[in-house]
């Protein structure tokens, strides 16, 4: 049974003097419902959308310098495609990445890595790790994670890799960035890392059995690999939510894209990845599910923090997760996926649904006599 870090709203707010309801933890989520919860966050009776003001500290590009030298990239790789006026990898793949790789997607990445951050109260890992010496961030995007990481374990070689150099240059000396498709075999020997972290990888692979076997392969013996994805779907557990809104027609239209595209959107759904993360050979794993506020409406500030952040990013970033997907794979006109797009933004503002997001992650170690 996997842990809950958060709940969502019980179906009648407290007063506003009350303190926050207990954490509980429900049973793992399934195909057709999202965890159960008996107790959940406090409600604010009165939520406000207003995003916390930005955080230098928090920018991936730690300065103005974004220039990375492109004398060892071929220029093939750099001349990006583009659809509709984003710009997508361009880099060879077995599977076809739908994100987009330009500034304004780049940005939802950053905001999406500080609203886990406040959720993992400012945990950057949940597996137990000791002292680790290298690290590989597979799909690092921005580097936000990885430079992050890399100046929480100084002693410790953090190698980020990804299909597009989007990754500023000032970094961390421990802290390095590479080109490499985590579908194909990955380029390091064997017992190389202490520490394999995906992230926000959903929908990317087309066989996450070899992912994840390239991970234990690269492993030391004793190593960890640890993933943290979310689920497409937007769930409430008070009834505050209606049962057929847009956001069960955004989560089936992902279903859809990934069934064509042979690379799913619902690796989380159903603990999936922990299963498959076990085959691979991994001992000891362990999972936890992270509920998402969407919006303001808990009382609770971490809470809010998050689902003010979760809406900001949303709100910035859904172009980019649906436009791919739905012309590209389902054959959308472009005006109709705006019409569309419109509709799930105003869903997304609708104050008085307490909604939630589902992020799971889950950790294994290579065992020590492998």
């Amino acid at each position: 049974m996997a842990d809950t870090i958060s709940t969502p709203a019980p179906a009648s707010p407290p007063a506003a003097s009350a303190p926050p309801a207990p954490v509980a933890e429900p049973s793992v989520a399934t195909k057709s419902s999202p965890p159960a919860a008996d107790t959940a966050i406090a409600v604010d009776p009165h939520p406000r959308f207003q995003p916390a003001e930005d955080d230098d500290d928090n920018d991936s590009s730690l300065g103005d310098d974004k220039t990375l030298s492109t004398s060892s990239i071929s220029s093939t790789i750099l001349e990006y495609r583009k659809i509709h006026g984003r710009t997508y990898h361009n880099f060879e793949t077995e599977g076809e990445y739908w994100a987009p790789n330009d500034d304004a997607q780049n940005e939802q990445l950053d905001i999406n890595h500080h609203l886990l951050t406040i959720a993992l109260d400012n945990k950057l890992h949940l597996a137990p790790l000791d002292k680790p010496r290298k690290a590989l961030d597979i799909g690092t995007g921005t580097g936000i994670w990885a430079i992050d990481f890399a100046d929480e374990f100084p002693n410790c070689e953090v190698t980020g890799i990804d299909l597009s150099p989007i990754q500023p240059t000032w970094v961390p000396p421990n802290c390095k960035f590479e080109l490499d498709d985590a579908s194909k075999s990955l380029s390091f020997p064997d017992n190389t890392f202490d520490y394999v972290h995906i992230r926000y990888m959903v929908g990317c692979f087309k066989d996450w059995d070899a992912v994840y076997r390239e991970a234990y392969r690269v492993l030391k013996p004793g190593g960890w690999i640890e993933h943290m994805d979310c689920t497409a779907g937007v769930y409430s557990d008070d009834g505050s939510l209606p049962k057929d809104t847009v956001f069960k027609t955004w989560k089936e239209l992902f279903k859809q894209a990934g069934e064509k595209m042979g690379q799913s959107f619902e690796i989380v759904e159903d603990d999936k990845f922990v299963d498959l993360i076990k085959n691979a050979g991994f001992k000891n794993v362990e999972n936890k599910i992270i509920k998402a506020p969407v919006g303001s409406w808990p009382a609770e500030k971490k809470w809010k923090d998050v689902g003010q952040f979760n809406q900001l990013m949303l709100e910035m970033g859904i172009e980019g997760f649906g436009l791919f997907a739905l012309t590209h794979v389902l054959g959308w006109e472009y005006n109709e996926v705006q019409v569309f797009l419109a509709k799930v933004r105003a869903a997304l503002r609708n104050k008085a649904w307490h909604s939630y997001c589902i992020w799971g992650a889950a950790w294994g170690q290579k065992p020590l006599d492998a």
